[in-house]
């Protein structure tokens, strides 16, 4: 499956805009970041409870998590009008571009 053809099919299950929300990008946003949280809590329990170690359930439990991140990624694209797999297109060339100035490293977004 293509991120093009993901999107186009979880566009299917999209309910919010059935709720008439006003600000559907933050809308979408809140959730994004909500899904990153709760991926990053797994990975938290990992290193405090687990010692690190990914067992099938944990690894499946951090699937799911990044399957909701994506969705949410898929709705701002689509909220966008843009073609989700434009998404990882444009990261490649800036972060390969980065490391070809050498400036992979660092801060700030233009550099």
């Amino acid at each position: 499956m293509t991120f093009n053809e993901y999107q186009k099919e979880s566009k299917k299950t999209v309910i919010y805009s059935e709720k008439k929300i006003a600000h559907p990008l933050s809308y979408l946003t809140l959730g994004l970041v909500g899904e990153a949280g709760e991926a990053a809590e797994k990975v938290k329990k990992l290193m405090r409870d687990h010692d690190d170690v990914v067992d099938e359930d944990r690894k499946e439990g951090l699937i799911q998590e990044m399957g909701d991140v994506l969705w949410y990624m898929a709705q701002i694209a689509t909220e966008l009008g843009v073609d989700l797999e434009a998404v990882p297109e444009a990261n490649l060339k800036k972060i390969f571009s980065r490391k070809q100035r050498g400036v992979i490293q660092g801060e700030g977004d233009k550099r």
